[in-house]
């Protein structure tokens, strides 16, 4: 069951400020990125289903988080292709994938082509635009 908020597609961004933490509103809303090691998710070890800090929307199972290493949370896959939205980031001069919620629109992280198999995918995601369902079946 995806335990989305219903209608946060028309949500104001005052509404925003008052759902979200001032770090979550600053991640999902205004794309910013939470200090490397630092994010709760960081490191892989908690079972469960990893959902959209914004609205509920279903992400990444804990079975396809891994240690990327890099400082943020990573997965190989996200639960439903369906469940994020990918576009072009030139924001640091370069480009890259910014992966936000096709729900909700709030900005999760990126995602690189140099993930371990099967994918071969790092979907690397911000701890801040994460929630832990361990209740979830995962």
């Amino acid at each position: 069951m995806n335990k989305t908020v219903e209608g946060t597609e028309a949500v104001s961004e005052a509404d925003w400020r008052s759902r979200l933490t001032p770090d979550e509103y600053h991640v999902l809303r205004e794309k910013g990125t939470d200090p490397p090691m630092q994010g709760e998710f960081t490191h892989p070890g908690r079972q469960g289903l990893f959902r959209c800090a914004g609205c509920g929307a279903e992400l990444f199972v804990s079975e396809t988080q891994f240690d990327s290493g890099s400082g943020w949370p990573s997965f190989t896959a996200p639960v439903d292709l369906s469940h994020v939205k990918t576009d072009e980031d030139r924001s640091l001069g370069r480009s890259r994938t910014e992966v936000t919620c096709s729900h909700c629109g709030g900005h999760l992280g990126h995602v690189f082509d140099d993930g371990p198999g099967p994918t071969g995918e790092r979907w690397c995601i911000n701890s801040t635009s994460l929630k832990l369902d361990p209740e979830a079946p995962a």
